[in-house]
C-alpha cells in the first residue's frame, strides 16, 4: 500500500500538469523579446493604418495580416509597400506567440496563445477595417 502511495505522489511530482490546472495565460508579460517585438510592431503600426483605411490589408481568422482583393488596381510600389509590411508584421506576430509560450509554459500552449492574441487584435481593429470570420470571409468591423 505505501508503495502505490509513493508511487502516486511520484507521479504527481514528476508528471506535467494538464493545461485546465496551469495558469492562465498572461499576454501582456514584460519579457525583453516581448517587449523588443512589441516595439517594432508600434513602428510599423502608422503606415498600417494607412492600409487598413483603405482596406487593403486585413486581419485574418489566424490572426495573420493578409493583402485582400479589393479590385483595385494597387501600383507596383503599393502592391510592394502592403507585402512587406505583411511580411514584416506576421514575422513579429509569430515571433510574439512564440516570445509568449516560452515564459507561459512551452509550445503545449500555443494553441491558447494564438487565440488570446486574435482575440486581443480583433478587438484592437477600429470599426470599418476589414476582418476575416471563421469561415474566411472579409467583413468591415462594425
Amino acid at each position: 500500500m505505501m508503495k502505490k502511495i509513493a508511487a502516486l505522489l511520484f507521479a504527481l511530482l514528476v508528471l506535467p500538469l494538464p493545461a485546465a490546472w496551469a495558469e492562465p495565460i498572461n499576454i501582456d508579460i514584460g519579457t525583453p523579446p516581448v517587449i523588443v517585438i512589441k516595439h517594432s510592431m508600434t513602428q510599423r503600426y502608422s503606415r498600417l493604418v494607412r492600409m487598413y483605411d483603405a482596406g487593403i490589408i486585413g486581419l485574418g481568422n489566424d490572426g495573420m495580416l493578409q493583402k485582400r482583393d479589393t479590385g483595385k488596381q494597387l501600383t507596383l510600389v503599393q502592391r510592394q509597400i502592403a507585402e512587406k509590411l505583411i511580411d514584416q508584421d506576421n514575422n513579429d506576430r509569430q515571433a510574439l506567440v512564440y516570445a509568449i509560450a516560452y515564459n507561459q509554459g512551452g509550445n503545449a500552449r500555443l494553441p491558447e496563445i494564438r487565440a488570446a492574441l486574435l482575440k486581443r487584435w480583433q478587438e484592437q481593429f477600429k470599426t470599418g477595417w476589414w476582418m476575416q470570420d471563421g469561415a474566411g470571409n472579409w467583413f468591415q468591423k462594425p
